[in-house]
């Protein structure tokens, strides 16, 4: 059992489903929800307020990354794909909804424009070459702090809820919660009724600290806790309800933040999960859920070192660089084939104590960045911090803010199978190509920065725009 307090009450409630409930959910789920080619569900087959949750793909098969996903994507496809589904509710013509519909034809119009590098108002440069479409991108951006407005469930009490870590390694988790509960923001509404996403700010990493018990790999009470609390809001409010918690969203960076999701059958499908842990063959669904960017602060703070990284023309001796634990599946296999084994790839399971890991990644042109136990790494912002060209190793990782970025435009993708040929591969690279992905780095790097106070087009803006995309995407009555 597992206790959650609501503020308003000012007591203790909790709320155990019974065997009963939970076969209610399953059977609504599977009966209730049915899925065609285009990736429609519909609830309430036959209701008056019928209600279907689209899921509207945005990129062409051409368009699409290596590994096939679909994702909502804002590119030169984006006015006729809005259309490929008519939406029945009560009340067809809300305020909120045409705010939208007028953000989604300020965008088609803006895509259309396919220039590479533009300058706009307020100083505001963006480069084409980072950018699926620059000009759609910043559109949208604009049409987000335009409209956009979040409202944060205040049921709850702390730790498990309305906190979380802004430090260490599950950094983006708790600095996105911080933010949205007490930053001075343009996007948080005390009215419910205004908000076109609701926010439930409960910490799976704090659940893992004061629920879990170690060494049992039982999740269940962090389970427990989410369908507690989903059943509260849905409960106390009607707007879980209107949508099957569609428009909701939770984030979570640490390991277990897809596993503890499932305690709520809804939450796991339906809602938007903003997750680290963005593995698409574990459950993790791009064209709803939002790939959140692991950035490990140590003592809350980028390192120095990265915080400045070298001139861009300096010279940087090292080819290649990883040093990390032997865990996961691609990490042994990478040690295997160039441990020791060559000067110019360094790589170490542990760096010696008389060596600094930073000064590695300064001194180095491409950053090894492998999955370990789960598909996202710390190592990916670090490298884009020491300017050093990330490498990605891993399968079924869906980048963060893929929908927009570019990510060959700053980074190189290889293979598992190919770890084998990686010095071949590297070297293979142009002192143009290279120059290019350094370039885009540079330009990169703001959408990757933890800000206090929050800035424009940084991390937390741009996990706020993720959001906002797939709200995009999703039409209430």
């Amino acid at each position: 059992m597992v206790m959650v307090t609501m503020k308003s009450y000012g007591v203790s409630v909790s709320i155990v489903l019974s065997a009963v409930f939970v076969a209610s959910i399953v059977i609504v789920f599977i009966f209730g929800c049915f899925s065609d080619n285009n990736g429609i569900g519909s609830f309430y087959a036959n209701s008056e307020e019928e209600i279907k949750i689209p899921v509207v793909e945005l990129m062409t098969t051409a368009a699409r990354t290596h590994i096939g996903e679909a994702r909502a994507v804002l590119s030169s496809e984006f006015s006729s794909k809005f259309n490929s589904t008519a939406i029945v509710t009560k009340k067809e013509n809300s305020k909120l909804e045409q705010g939208l519909a007028s953000a989604r034809a300020a965008i088609r119009k803006a895509a259309l424009n396919r220039n590479k590098s533009i300058i706009y108002k307020n100083n505001d440069l963006l480069s084409g070459q980072i950018y699926r479409n620059p000009n759609a991108f910043y559109r949208s951006y604009v049409e987000m702090e335009r409209r956009f407005k979040v409202y944060v469930y205040e049921e709850g009490e702390l730790p498990l809820v309305h906190d979380g870590p802004c430090k260490d390694i599950y950094t983006s988790e708790g600095r996105f919660i911080h933010e949205m509960e007490q930053g001075n923001n343009r996007f948080r509404t005390r009215n419910p009724e205004a908000a076109h996403v609701y926010f439930m700010p409960f910490s799976v990493t704090w659940m893992v600290k004061y629920l879990y018990h170690p060494n049992t790999y039982n999740v269940t009470p962090l389970k427990d806790f989410v369908s507690d609390y989903v059943r509260i809001i849905s409960t106390k409010h009607s707007f879980w309800n209107k949508t099957q918690g569609a428009d909701h969203f939770m984030i979570s960076c640490h390991d277990w933040g897809p596993v503890t999701s499932q305690g709520n059958a809804f939450l796991y499908n339906t809602s938007i999960r903003v997750l680290c842990n963005a593995n698409s063959s574990e459950g993790f669904n791009p064209k709803k859920d939002v790939s959140l960017p692991e950035i490990h602060l140590y003592g809350g703070k980028v390192p120095s070192k990265l915080l400045s990284p070298p001139p861009f023309n300096s010279s940087r001796p090292r080819l290649a660089f990883f040093a990390g634990g032997v865990h996961g599946p691609i990490r042994p296999i990478l040690l295997q084939q160039w441990k020791n084994r060559d000067s110019d790839i360094r790589v170490y399971e542990y760096l010696p104590k008389d060596q600094d890991y930073y000064n590695f990644m300064l001194q180095s042109r491409f950053c090894l960045c492998p999955s370990g136990y789960e598909v996202a790494s710390p190592r990916i912002v670090e490298a884009i911090y020491a300017e050093c060209i990330p490498v990605i190793l891993s399968d079924h990782y869906v980048l963060p803010f893929s929908d927009v970025l570019r990510w060959e435009a700053f980074s190189i993708q290889v293979d598992v199978s190919k770890i084998p040929r990686l010095k071949e591969i590297l070297m293979a690279v142009s002192k143009d190509e290279y120059l290019r992905l350094k370039e885009g780095l540079r330009a990169v790097r703001r959408h990757f920065v933890l800000n206090k106070p929050v800035q424009r087009f940084d991390v937390f803006h741009m996990i706020l725009h993720s959001v906002w995309l797939r709200r995009l995407n999703l039409r209430v009555g």
